[in-house]
């Protein structure tokens, strides 16, 4: 009789971390906890597939679709969980496997604790309702997080990955910003060429000409953000968000987007009305009659029928 393979799947996400998981829950203790049923079975074990830090709503997990390329292929016949919810919690996801494409692909899903088993034609609601409740579970989850970050905000902290360009992160505090003397002197010259006359296209091609480090080129320069494409060239986009962002008169401006669902990780704009800004949260860099006059400028160029080249000089009053 032919021996039949399992493949072991092990998930831990963000979330988990964060509520402080019981270590049972752990990558390790899954492991350990799969392959001793695997054993008593007397299955082989084809693989272990672990994805650490991914949601459950989520289906690019790097482990999970490989893992569901080779269950296509055939190279296994079970797939062992230690949770439906290590699986997937999201219940179109669940549908389509454990009801489409498992039997499709001859593949027999089984988990441990929950005791869900596709090959069991009486398990077929209980694993239904477990698709329903481990949605609605992170779909709470998520209204909670959001509420936590808005509350968050509401009080000036700052959320954010990575400090605006000319702040850090204050080191004692991480939710609150200090001055970065280096690029800070980067922003007050942006203010100051714009006044000057120069519009944000012919500041960013000066600062490129300049060879001064791009936003992008600083946080990699200090091992952040080290995934994105390395941008040497300054553009009108990041100039214009320098001029407009009240972070630089010690504001702080948040939750100007936000997720179009609990279960997409695109988000929408927000109309300014609808930002959080909190004043005085952190030292400017820019002085209020400066930000004024800089937006005094840019409407008048906005509303001039020809080319912006040449617009008039704002001057500030003392």
């Amino acid at each position: 009789m032919k021996q039949e393979t399992a493949a072991i799947y092990c998930r831990l996400s963000v979330e988990d971390r964060e509520k402080g998981v019981a270590e049972s829950e752990s990558i390790q203790n899954q492991k350990a906890l799969l392959l001793e049923y695997a054993h008593k079975q007397g299955w082989g074990v084809y693989g272990i597939y672990a994805d650490e830090d991914y949601s459950g709503l989520r289906e690019d997990r790097p482990a999970f679709r490989q893992m569901l390329k080779e269950a296509e292929e055939g190279k296994f016949s079970i797939l062992l969980c230690k949770t439906q919810s290590r699986f997937t919690r999201n219940a179109v996801t669940a549908e389509r496997y454990f009801h489409e494409l498992f039997p499709l692909w001859g593949i027999r899903f089984i988990t441990v604790v929950d005791h869900v088993d596709t090959a069991l034609r009486a398990n077929k609601k209980a694993r239904q309702i477990n698709s329903l409740v481990n949605e609605w579970y992170s779909e709470e989850l998520s209204e909670n997080i959001r509420a936590v970050f808005r509350r968050k905000m509401e009080e000036g902290q700052f959320l954010g990955n990575y400090a605006p360009y000319g702040y850090l992160k204050d080191p004692a505090c991480r939710h609150h910003l200090i001055v970065d003397r280096e690029t800070a002197q980067i922003v007050e010259k942006i203010y100051d060429l714009y006044l000057s006359g120069l519009s944000c296209k012919m500041i960013a091609e000066r600062l490129t000409a300049e060879a001064i480090p791009t936003p992008t080129q600083v946080k990699k320069q200090r091992g952040q953000d080290m995934g994105r494409k390395d941008c040497k060239t300054w553009s009108v986009g990041t100039i214009r968000k320098i001029l407009q962002n009240p972070v630089y008169l010690g504001h702080m401006a948040q939750g100007k987007e936000e997720k179009i669902s609990f279960k997409e990780k695109k988000t929408r704009e927000l109309p300014k009305d609808r930002w959080i800004v909190v004043e005085n949260t952190h030292e400017a860099i820019i002085k209020q009659e400066i930000f004024d006059a800089v937006g005094r400028r840019m409407k008048q160029r906005c509303k001039s029928p020809f080319g912006t080249r040449n617009s008039p000089v704002v001057e500030i009053q003392k």
